[in-house]
């Protein structure tokens, strides 16, 4: 086990509204769990911060935010966004192949530990937030 895998620690990283915004969130990611020692996880991990991130930078106008955490040996991955609507919820796979409606949410929920949202507001501004956790056993 690398040395510092057992100590909680969190980052957090806002972002414009900005499509490039997504492929920076997932390389600033990928770099925090290789320094971390937590390689194992940076698969699903890009994947599911990819999910989240592009829903809050696609489906709103304002700022958001990626928040990486790792506490007990669980990471949580979770986007801000500033519109305080609930996501919509996750589609099935069958109704993702028959081409109904964005895959996001439903990866999420298939690769994820846990999942979920909560209103939250951040610098003034009313928002959501939507994360996700993996555990690393």
């Amino acid at each position: 086990m690398p040395e510092n895998e057992g100590e909680p620690w969190e980052y957090s990283l806002c972002i414009p509204n900005d499509p490039r915004a997504v492929t920076i969130s997932r390389r600033t990611l990928r770099l925090i769990l290789t320094m971390h020692g937590l390689i194992r996880l940076v698969d699903v991990a890009e994947l599911l911060a990819t999910e989240l991130v592009s829903n809050a930078v696609r489906h709103t106008k304002g700022p958001a935010a990626l928040r990486v955490r790792w506490s007990g040996g669980v990471l949580r991955i979770g986007a801000w966004d500033a519109d305080p609507e609930p996501p919509e919820p996750p589609g099935s796979f069958a109704q993702l192949e028959a081409g109904e409606g964005g895959r996001g949410l439903a990866l999420v929920r298939a690769c994820a530990d846990l999942w979920g949202w909560q209103p939250q507001a951040r610098n003034g501004s009313r928002g959501k937030y939507v994360w996700c956790e993996l555990a690393a056993a």
